[in-house]
């Protein structure tokens, strides 16, 4: 009965409007870990928005500043229920990417929530404000039913992720001994599809970085010049044509991952990734060949030109440019080694003739790939647990195709780590327009409640 009634405590919250109220007071912080000047902000979203509510949970906290200048603060706090029962360590991260002011749809504002239909509008609303609201408040339900977690648990804020969690590493290291657990269950990411639970063990990782043609200084006329001059456009064009093929498949063998085992393949046959309504549909003849769409996202490498720029694209001059740079991204899963992305790709340039392209790697730090086994029995005790409150079997993932910095806890702290989203794949994450569905958020409440419960009470645990 009691777990009927938690799940009836945090329904009621978001029925009466608690949650989004709550949700709005959130988004109304511009913490933009992107823009300098609203450092402040960052340090504002966990003294008025996270404290407030961990005391109310019987939470101890602090505050620390981040090891790594420029990087924003971090929040630890703890409710420790007693010796003998679970630790749960659980993540958020309070920093948004920057609001894009004026390039949101008429009626749309960044940091304010606005609701039209089943959508909540509003910057940090799916990534992630909502999704560790929906935690934490799903705790607050079975402590108000119960009295009691039943488990002991640890929390983890950070106000860095979009930046690439600069210092995260340093400080997991630095407060090991505050953050045992048994288990990292937290939230990121898109459901599969908004109707059913998601679950996934890991990430692909990804590393960015610049090809670089520079010949010499400034532009010359290309009526007098051009046959005479190397084009720099034109040997980067044709250096960043070797490393696929037409359909974009990887020609580097160090790139290429020997990880898509036959349990990987099993995990993920039959799991649905069609875009949906709000997305773009799947390319058939793009990526690697022989795999189904959802091996392509979650269990192989991809590689990306994000952007390119050689003269004025703007205002284009009859000149052959000096020089030109594409900004390039490697996702990649578990099975490729990251110290040899790119030193293998230097050698395959250079092989290629390309020794003038450059490469220049990113000062900014990308996540490292991890992926638990589907089959550990935290895995299971989550998946029933879902299914149960559902009424449906999740769909479970080997890993996120996007990136988080889940290397930090499995490979730093140790944990077997769990991840169950709250948003859906057409959510315009890091994009005008973010929103999350209300539906999405009212089922997420109830699974995780039910799930919280389960740990406080089964005596099945892992």
């Amino acid at each position: 009965m009691s777990r009927a009634a938690a799940i009836d405590a945090v329904t009621g919250y978001f029925d009466d409007g608690r949650f989004q109220d709550d949700l709005a007071a959130l988004v109304a912080i511009p913490s933009e870990s992107q823009n300098p000047d609203a450092a402040p902000e960052l340090r504002r979203y966990l003294d008025e928005a996270m404290v407030p509510r961990l005391e109310r949970l019987g939470f101890d906290w602090e505050i620390f500043e981040n090891p790594v200048p420029g990087g924003g603060p971090l929040l630890i706090g703890e409710r420790r229920e007693g010796d003998g029962v679970p630790t749960v360590l659980t993540y958020g991260h309070g920093d948004v990417i920057r609001g894009q002011e004026g390039m949101w749809r008429d009626g749309l504002e960044p940091f304010r929530l606005i609701e039209e239909g089943e959508r909540l509008y509003g910057r940090g609303s799916a990534d992630n404000k909502g999704q560790h609201l929906i935690n934490l408040s799903a705790l607050e339900a079975v402590i108000e039913v119960e009295g009691r977690l039943g488990f002991n648990t640890r929390i983890v804020i950070e106000m860095s992720e979009e930046t690439g969690s600069p210092g995260l590493s340093e400080f997991f290291a630095a407060q090991k001994d505050r953050l045992v657990a048994d288990v990292l269950i937290a939230s990121d990411g898109p459901r599969l599809q908004p109707e059913t639970p998601t679950m996934f063990m890991g990430s692909r990782g990804g590393i960015t970085f610049d090809l670089v043609v520079d010949l010499r200084e400034g532009a010359h006329h290309s009526g007098n010049w051009g046959g005479l001059l190397a084009d720099p456009a034109m040997i980067l064009a044709q250096a960043l044509s070797t490393i696929t093929d037409a359909r974009g498949q990887i020609r580097i063998p160090e790139w290429r991952p020997d990880s898509l085992t036959d349990s990987v393949r099993a995990a993920l046959d039959g799991l649905p990734i069609e875009p949906g309504t709000d997305g773009p549909q799947i390319d058939p003849d793009w990526g690697e060949e022989g795999l189904t769409p959802a091996e392509r996202a979650y269990g192989w490498n991809s590689f990306a030109i994000l952007a390119m720029k050689s003269g004025v694209p703007e205002a284009p001059v009859n000149a052959i440019s000096a020089s030109a740079r594409a900004t390039c991204q490697l996702r990649y899963v578990v099975g490729t080694d990251p110290k040899e992305v790119l030193p293998s790709l230097r050698r395959h340039l250079d092989a290629h003739g390309f020794e003038k392209v450059k490469i220049v790697e990113m000062e900014r730090g990308f996540f490292a790939a991890t992926r638990l086994d589907p089959g550990h029995p935290w895995v299971r005790f989550v998946q029933a647990s879902l299914e149960d409150t559902s009424g449906k079997p999740p769909h479970v993932l080997p890993n996120l195709a996007g990136s988080l910095p889940n290397d930090a806890f499995a490979d730093i702290l140790g944990l077997p780590t769990v991840w169950v989203p709250h948003s859906y794949r057409g959510c315009s994450q890091h994009a005008p327009n973010e929103h999350v569905l209300k539906s999405v958020s009212r089922d997420a409440l109830r699974v995780m409640a039910g799930l919280f419960w389960d740990i406080g009470n089964r005596t099945d645990l892992p």
